[in-house]
């Protein structure tokens, strides 16, 4: 069973990352196989029935073998950690805190490809992925890096909107110095949280909230967020004339 990964937001807040599944790296794997492939026939045509050039001719063999040698390095450190089929199926590599991998870890799990995944045919990168529960094949574990899914549960936008009463009293007036995304980013954490029952996360947004705005809280940690979304969300409301 995969577990999950924590990254940390602009808020300083940890949210849970979801390693890719096999399934989905397998395809990514397929796609990228299916294009470079296509690449190969197109630049063998070209080469030898086109331009006449002869098989052995340095450049043509180079000119063939460069993209199996380079597609997935120099994709993964153009694209943020995604081939083109990573890409498709919404995958990126990331360092195991879910920051941007280095150069240096595109390299390692690139140099131990052909071990992981051409030698084998994929069975070492499968079985060390499956026992390792990181999502990791023996690359992502030279490198410190994994594969993590980008596909998040929506969240409607009305579940973000917030209406607040006329008689709602303020409490914290220094929400006014957080910013329309920051306050979006609380709300999502929050829903986030409840809906997994994730009480940890809730008290860790909390005291993030709290230092950030440099107040202190004698109520619980949902109640104190749920206050300063209230508060943000009447002064919000109030400087457009709506309460």
């Amino acid at each position: 069973m995969m577990e999950e990964n924590y990254i940390e937001t602009a808020h300083n807040i940890q949210i849970r990352q979801s390693p890719a599944t096999v399934g989905t790296r397998i395809l990514a794997q397929v796609i990228d196989f299916f294009i470079i492939g296509v690449y190969l026939i197109l630049v063998s045509i070209t080469a030898f029935f086109i331009l006449k050039i002869e098989n052995g001719s340095i450049a043509v063999t180079t000119l063939l073998i460069l993209p199996f040698l380079l597609y997935h390095l120099l994709f993964e450190i153009f694209m943020n950690g995604q081939s083109i089929g990573k890409y498709t199926m919404e995958i990126r590599v990331v360092q195991l805190d879910g920051t941007r991998a280095t150069i240096g870890s595109y390299l390692l799990r690139w140099i131990l490809r052909p071990v992981d995944i051409t030698l084998s045919s994929g069975g070492i990168a499968l079985l060390t992925i499956l026992l390792g529960g990181k999502g990791q094949r023996l690359g992502d574990l030279a490198a410190g890096t994994t594969v993590i899914s980008l596909k998040q549960e929506a969240i409607k936008r009305e579940d973000l909107l917030t209406k607040v009463n006329k008689e709602h009293e303020p409490k914290y007036p220094q929400v006014i110095n957080l910013n329309d995304s920051q306050l979006t980013q609380i709300k999502k954490i929050r829903i986030e949280a409840l809906k997994s029952h994730d009480f940890a996360l809730i008290n860790k947004l909390a005291e993030k909230t709290s230092t950030l705005l440099q107040v202190s809280y004698d109520t619980k940690p949902l109640e104190f967020i749920d206050q300063l979304i209230l508060d943000y969300e009447y002064f919000a409301q109030k400087e457009y004339g709506e309460v």
